[in-house]
């Protein structure tokens, strides 16, 4: 244990010091006054932010600054204001006793000093000092625990919409933001697109390459999918399978359609092999384009049906191809 005497008596402070160390305290620092101890304990500080000591003997009259006034400093300290600080003094009146907790005292000795009293005030002191590390390790594993939850919680929230295989939206994150875009739409009078999308002959293609490339496959569709995407309110999601959608929002069905046309060729310009399609020798897509701006009567799921109906309409007139229902 390390202890600090302060006291400018030279025969005091050998007196302390015998009586410690003859109890095993064998880490003993003396200062001469409190601008001393305070130099002292600054300049030991260690890297991990510990306590310079366990404990401190702080004589009540010292030249220049006072014992009280040495602890106020101390306690003032947040780097020190854990540290047990026992008073020793030789006046026992009750303002002197109060002058001294006030400062932040733990506990007093009366002088002349007594051997028992003075190792049982120690333990005292020293049993305080290993309950305050004890509660601030404890709140230390509390914050690092709690942030630790707080990392897991954003993964959660993360991976809750994100489609694992592709690193997309999830259909269930594109329900969320269609519903919301949908009462933003209908609140503002503004129009909505939607725009499906299904990769053409994706079961041949599977049948081809196997699952392994088909899911690379999707990986790639979706990243073409999502770099075409240039707002940031447009949100690209795999729907289910081979099938992505995306939300535009404020966007009539023309300026839909162009975006539509731009994935389209950007599917295209990936040039992977599908030797398993019937309309070309790389893998394409069809599109679905939609639009409608939310009134009373009208349902958002009616736009979800458009949309799907497009791109019904896109597959059987010949796929590659862009279809629009307004």
């Amino acid at each position: 244990m390390k202890v600090l005497l302060v006291d400018d008596s030279e025969t005091n402070l050998q007196s302390l010091q015998l009586i410690l160390e003859h109890k095993g305290y064998d880490d003993i620092v003396c200062a001469r006054s409190g601008a001393e101890a305070l130099e002292r304990l600054n300049a030991n500080i260690p890297a991990d932010d510990s306590m310079p000591t366990d404990v401190i003997l702080l004589d009540f009259n010292l030249p220049g600054m006072d014992g009280v006034e040495t602890c106020r400093r101390i306690k003032a300290d947040k780097r020190l204001a854990d540290i047990p600080v026992l008073i020793v003094t030789g006046d026992k009146q009750l303002q002197t006793l109060e002058s001294a907790f006030e400062a932040g005292a733990c506990d007093f000795l009366g002088k002349p000093i007594e051997p028992v009293e003075l190792l049982a005030r120690m333990r005292s002191a020293l049993n305080l000092k290993k309950e305050l590390d004890s509660c601030k390790n404890r709140e230390k594993e509390l914050v690092e625990a709690t942030g630790r939850l707080r990392q897991l919680n954003e993964e959660l929230q993360r991976l809750a919409i994100l489609d694992e295989l592709t690193g997309i939206a999830n259909r269930r994150f594109f329900n969320t933001v269609f519903a919301q875009e949908w009462g933003r739409a209908a609140r503002e009078v503004i129009p909505l697109s939607l725009i499906f999308i299904d990769i053409d002959f994706f079961k041949n293609y599977n049948d081809t390459y196997g699952h392994t490339q088909g899911d690379e496959c999707l990986k790639k569709v979706a990243s073409a999918l999502s770099c075409s995407v240039k707002r940031p309110t447009d949100q690209v999601s795999r729907y289910g399978g081979e099938e992505f959608a995306v939300i535009v929002p404020h966007t009539a069905i023309h300026g839909a359609r162009i975006m539509a046309e731009g994935l389209r060729h950007k599917v295209e310009e990936l040039k992977l092999e599908h030797a398993g399609s019937l309309i070309h020798d790389r893998v394409t897509i069809s599109l679905g384009v939609a639009c409608a701006t939310p009134e009373r009567g009208l349902s958002p799921e009616s736009l979800v049906q458009a949309a799907d109906r497009a791109v019904y309409e896109a597959k059987r007139g010949g796929r590659n191809r862009v279809e629009v229902l307004a």
